[in-house]
């Protein structure tokens, strides 16, 4: 996946062909990225398992293999100057969409073996163990949200005639895809977009322990962090955030409302979100009580561990 994100970049340097609206590489070089990420973030937790070991270095086989094969897909679609996605224009192109789909569905699979296998496991640290397994079951939502994408539009069903259709399904809601879009991303500003949810959930898998790492690398620094019972609240409280804020922007794309223009309703969500969200930090970096002293008038025991020890 990073000699096809360089293979992409070079392809948007030097190829000037458009497709559907944005640039024929964009798409290859953008799930190239998005597979480096993954790819690396599920490796990782592999090596946190302490059980199911083996069982876990074949389902992490199955996610590479899958997301090759998809990968192969994609590209195959682009120096043909064809859609990968969507695409049932010919017997050929819709049977290359089928397989597509049908590594997603085993991809899915794989990441939901190693979730499990994550739930079971013994990890020392339990904001490491929530922010870790919180991170796998968001992307596994996030991943399944994407077939959404693939059911007919209700322009498309309006249009009938599904059988013969060139394309069924789509990224955007409301709207055509291919139309006005933001830089990069590609999502639609004038309707809704599937993409985002999609994308927001799937990113939780390295955001929430990235969360994590950054609060223990602070910890020398500032003395609430070091406990932690604290840093424990924390990763709950950007879990449940995370939650609410992949929900929001589904809830957003399936009205067919643009990211970029939220609609009173949107904003209003969001404020709630972001309130309950200062309320949890704020509560979540109050001092734990002190514990009181032992009526029976034993010594008192040695405290746990701390996150960094045990990582250790």
């Amino acid at each position: 996946m990073v000699v096809m994100t360089i293979v992409s970049a070079v392809g948007l340097l030097v190829d000037d062909r458009v497709l559907a609206g944005a640039a024929i590489w964009a798409k290859p070089f953008k799930f190239a990225v998005s597979f480096v990420v993954y790819a690396l973030a599920l490796a990782w937790m592999l090596t946190l398992l302490t059980r199911g070991r083996r069982v876990g270095r074949w389902a992490g086989t199955v996610v590479a293999v899958s997301s090759l094969v998809e990968m192969a897909i994609i590209t195959g679609q682009v120096v043909r100057g064809k859609r990968s996605h969507f695409n049932h224009a010919t017997p050929f192109d819709s049977a290359l969409f089928d397989a597509m789909a049908v590594t997603v569905v085993v991809l899915w699979a794989g990441t939901l073996v190693i979730a499990i296998l994550l739930l079971r496991a013994r990890i020392p640290d339990r904001a490491a163990a929530w922010a870790i397994r919180s991170g796998v079951v968001l992307a596994l939502v996030g991943a399944g949200l994407g077939f959404l994408m693939t059911q007919p539009t209700e322009e498309q069903r309006a249009a009938g005639d599904l059988d013969t259709a060139d394309v069924i399904g789509g990224h955007a809601v409301g709207v055509p895809d291919g139309g006005p879009s933001m830089p990069f991303t590609g999502w639609s500003t004038t309707g809704g977009d599937l993409r985002v949810p999609h994308f927001v959930g799937m990113h939780a898998l390295q955001l929430l322990p990235l969360l994590l790492m950054t609060l223990v690398a602070l910890a020398p620094r500032f003395a609430r962090l070091r406990d932690p019972r604290v840093r424990l609240r924390l990763v709950l409280v950007a879990s449940a955030a995370y939650a609410a804020l992949t929900a929001l922007v589904t809830w957003q794309a399936l009205r067919g409302q643009p990211l970029v223009h939220p609609d009173g309703a949107t904003l209003a969500a969001a404020a709630l979100i972001v309130a309950a969200t200062a309320a949890g930090t704020y509560g979540a970096l109050r001092p734990s009580p002190a514990p009181g002293p032992d009526p029976s008038g034993a010594p008192e025991q040695p405290s746990s561990p701390s996150a960094k020890e045990s990582v250790s």
